[in-house]
């Protein structure tokens, strides 16, 4: 079987925890700053669990991570 191909744009946005689950960034972090406040920034910089309806389809994306 020949090794399958990774998601360029997969790699680069999901990653896996040691548990198996998927870890994701927030959107909505990269510009008009000024009228998020500083707490909601704060939180939009920590990584989430994607939500569990992705999770097979993004694995399939990042076989070998």
């Amino acid at each position: 079987m020949p090794k399958i191909k990774t998601h360029s744009g997969a790699k680069k946005r999901f990653k896996l925890s040691k548990t198996g689950k998927v870890l994701r960034g927030h959107a909505y972090k990269s510009h008009i700053l000024n009228k998020k406040t500083t707490k909601r920034k704060r939180n939009l910089r920590k990584v989430t669990v994607a939500d569990k309806t992705n999770v097979a389809q993004v694995k399939r994306l990042i076989p070998y991570k």
